[in-house]
């Protein structure tokens, strides 16, 4: 899948929605709950949540993979996780504020 900067996907499975905050050069295959993310606007019907895949997202968290390129923010929070060419995505830690002293 060729996804850009801006671009709002959902899950097949669960209630998972992003937005993609940074896009990567080439394809990428990007999953949630085991089955193929899509447009924010197409119809699915009969996928299943893979157990799995299943540790969920968390509103408003940032996922991304540096080596990627790619960063997705979440707008709406479900049951399945997010997963990239194969490999889970992981949160998007802060980063650290210079001390004030």
């Amino acid at each position: 899948m060729q996804v850009k900067a801006g671009t709002r996907l959902k899950s097949a499975v669960c209630e998972t929605q992003v937005v993609v905050v940074r896009a990567p050069a080439g394809e990428v295959e990007l999953t949630c709950g085991g089955a193929a993310m899509v447009a924010l606007d197409a119809d699915v019907a009969g996928a299943v949540l893979d157990a799995t895949r299943a540790e969920g997202t968390l509103l408003g968290k940032r996922y991304a993979e540096e080596e990627v390129g790619i960063e997705l923010l979440c707008t709406k929070a479900g049951q399945g996780s997010l997963w990239l060419n194969g490999a889970p995505m992981v949160l998007k830690q802060a980063k650290a504020l210079p001390s004030s002293d």
